[in-house]
């Protein structure tokens, strides 16, 4: 049994008694809007109750119009939903379309337009989406859990993809599934998601760092893939090769912390020094080879400006 579950029912149940207690009529709405106005987080769960509000408003008087100039007659009903539902949806109210016609069904139903009815109908409503609201505001599970396995698995993921690749700078020949990739690009997503679930339970005091973590691993997963293509045109086994691979080893093991600590950034730096002292191709393939590098060289860079510049800095 989930949790959204638990509130929808506590928040139905509260609200009937209620309605019970207040002496609204019929009072086993007011749980049926309270179920209808629970939702997954507190900020949805706010614009949905105001949506509600405002298309039942709309919804009463429409329907109290039409009543009164046409009578209570079963296709004034159907004249309320043509002329009321396509104005609800045009000013971006569709979502309070079931809740407004609960209401209106219930004044359609006692064939009568009284402000004591119309008072009646509107306490029903604050009443269930009142409850609804308060009980998602007493409790919202916390995602910081949820987002730090996310983070810890996304980093595990490009650590074992770094390792891949270096084995690869040592070995063309070796074959890897690349499984990581696709478990590193579902995490990222599913850390964007809860992210995002995070800010909307939390409308204030939210921090960003969540959203901020994920997008940076967004744009370096871009950079590895990219890396990959690079990857791919070194066919052959050459010492410029073997020297990245040490760098790529280094940041499998950096790319787990929190912070950045710029190691990788540093042998990379001097190993681009060291590119330009070693003597020129002797080949054509050790060219091809080679340039493959250089840019795969530059792409890694990319890769760490990005993290450099989202990412925590190690303390001085």
């Amino acid at each position: 049994m989930g949790m959204r579950v638990i509130k929808t029912a506590a928040a139905g149940l509260a609200a009937i008694y209620t309605a019970i207690y207040l002496g609204l009529e019929p009072s086993l709405s007011a749980g049926l809007i309270a179920i209808l106005g629970v939702e997954v987080t507190r900020m949805k769960n706010l614009k949905s109750a105001f949506i509600r509000m405002m298309a039942s408003a709309l919804g009463l008087l429409f329907a109290s119009l039409i009543f009164v100039l046409f009578g209570f007659e079963l296709w004034t009903l159907s004249l309320f939903v043509l002329i009321t539902y396509p104005v609800l949806s045009r000013i971006q109210l569709k979502d309070g379309i079931v809740t407004s016609s609960v209401l209106v069904f219930h004044v359609f139903e006692r064939k009568e337009v009284t402000l004591e009815l119309l008072g009646n109908e509107i306490m029903l409503l604050i009443t269930g989406l009142g409850w609804a609201i308060v009980v998602n505001f007493l409790y919202m599970p916390k995602e910081e859990g949820r987002l730090s396995a996310l983070q810890k698995s996304t980093a595990r993921q490009f650590s074992v993809i770094f390792t891949e690749m270096a084995h690869t700078l040592r070995d063309p020949a070796h074959v890897w599934n690349g499984e990581q990739l696709l478990q590193a690009d579902k995490d990222i997503e599913l850390g964007l998601l809860r992210s995002d679930i995070d800010r909307e339970n939390r409308p204030w005091g939210y921090e960003r760092y969540w959203r901020t973590y994920f997008e940076m691993r967004r744009q370096q997963l871009d950079s590895i893939q990219q890396m990959l293509v690079l990857i791919a045109f070194v066919y052959e086994k050459v010492p410029q090769g073997e020297l990245l691979a040490e760098v790529f080893e280094q940041l499998a093991e950096e790319v787990t912390s929190d912070v950045y600590l710029g190691i990788a950034e540093r042998e990379l730096t001097l190993l681009e020094e060291r590119y330009r002292e070693m003597p020129l191709p002797a080949s054509r393939g050790e060219f091809e080879v080679r340039a493959a590098l250089l840019e795969l060289l530059h792409e890694l860079e990319r890769f760490l400006r990005i993290a450099k510049r989202r990412k925590k800095q190690k303390a001085e």
